[in-house]
């Protein structure tokens, strides 16, 4: 597939040597004037200047927000990674909003397949759709996927004549035929801003959701949420308006700059996740470049996470400690004993443990899932407590 013919290259100024040999410019490869070899690379930027899907519409002219965050994002040191990274440039849109989306599936689809990871920055939280339909299965048996959105809010309005794609785009993705969704996690929702019902929608689907109090008194709770899923989503709208004045309408309460680069941090180091999108960023409201030097730092956390992944798999080997608990219950439909595991390696940087749950189906045996979780899970199974994520695991998986 020749994805250039569906980019732009990078303005003169951000394909310019660096002065500097140990920032991100001098790693990466930028689109000037040659395509860079993405086939070749660990990840893959590409910037989105796609505004039709949002109520406000597109920013004033000459205002890539992509672009302005690559200033500010090329400036950083380079981390502790090999950072083997190629700027694609900026996604052409499509005639319609739909092929814009379409055109999105593809060539996420296209460096999925080449296990290279594309971070997408700009445009439309709607554009996440687009994001989301790469991961369609090819067949009707494929694998069921998971996926976390950080946002002031589930976008999970009707989508009447009257509503914009970004305030329906969630409901867009979990009503999608065929279904390949096992399970959604919501971050970052602010209470007076989600309706009640939206919530019960959740609760009775078994997605987990964390309200932004939540997240602000123990970041660590979303860790495990962030290491469930495949792909991440974020609207910076989720980001209180003083730490990141690039979107609109503001917000004078949310996430700090430090929980979203940690939750950043955290969807780096999992292995199984395999795109990142950091959409709603718009350079004419940030006169001053903190919301781009926000992002750019969000997007430094993300590759150093991923640069730090070590395997998650091989449960019950030297890698992890078992921990069997057996639960007093003599009820059919609790399972006598409840396995975990627990990484002997602790993410130094946040003082966090992975912990994992071992989830067998009690109406059919053969199905059987290894979620994450948390400490509190395992000392909640160990004082005869059924912890609820196993409770809503046990429901996604019958």
């Amino acid at each position: 597939m020749n994805l250039a013919l569906f980019f732009d290259p990078l303005p003169d100024e951000l394909t310019a040597p660096s002065a500097a040999p140990t920032t991100v410019a001098a790693y990466a490869t930028r689109f000037a004037e040659t395509f860079p070899d993405w086939r070749g690379a660990d990840l893959a930027l590409i910037g989105l200047d796609e505004w039709r899907g949002t109520v406000a519409g597109a920013p004033q002219p000459g205002q890539h927000g992509a672009n302005r965050v690559r200033e500010r994002f090329y400036q950083l040191q380079r981390g502790s990674g090999p950072l083997r990274l190629v700027d694609l440039g900026n996604l052409r849109p499509g005639l319609t909003l739909e092929d814009t989306y379409q055109r999105l599936r593809e060539i996420v689809a296209a460096l999925l397949e080449a296990n290279t990871l594309p971070l997408l920055l700009g445009g439309g939280h709607d554009l996440d759709y687009g994001q989301f339909l790469a991961y369609e299965p090819q067949h009707d048996q494929g694998p069921a996927i998971s996926f976390a959105v950080v946002d002031s809010r589930p976008d999970m309005a009707m989508p009447t004549p009257g509503t914009s794609p970004e305030d329906s785009h969630l409901r867009r993705l979990l009503l999608h035929e065929p279904n390949f969704v096992f399970s959604c996690a919501h971050i970052g929702h602010q209470q007076y801003l989600t309706p009640p019902d939206v919530l019960a929608a959740f609760e009775k689907l078994h997605f987990e959701t964390m309200s932004v109090g939540e997240l602000r008194a123990d970041r660590r709770l979303a860790e495990p949420l962030l290491r469930q899923a495949n792909f991440l989503s974020v609207d910076i709208a989720a980001i209180r308006w003083q730490d990141a004045p690039g979107y609109y309408p503001a917000r004078p309460f949310g996430l700090s700059n430090e929980d979203a680069t940690q939750l950043c941090w955290y969807a780096g180091h999992n292995a199984q996740l395999t795109s990142v999108g950091l959409y709603g960023y718009r350079a004419d409201h940030d006169p001053h470049g903190l919301a781009a030097a926000t992002l750019a730092t969000m997007l430094w956390y993300f590759i150093e996470g991923y640069y730090h992944r070590s395997p998650e798999t091989g449960f019950g080997t030297y890698r992890f400690l078992t921990y069997r608990v057996v639960l007093p219950s003599k009820s059919r439909d609790v399972p006598s004993e409840l396995v975990f595991y627990k990484s002997r390696r602790t993410d130094a940087e946040s003082n966090t443990d992975k912990w994992w749950m071992e989830v067998e189906s009690m109406a059919d045996q053969s199905l059987k899932r290894t979620v994450p979780c948390t400490y509190q899970d395992y000392l909640n199974a160990a004082q005869g407590e059924l912890p609820q994520r196993w409770i809503w695991t046990q429901a996604l998986l019958g």
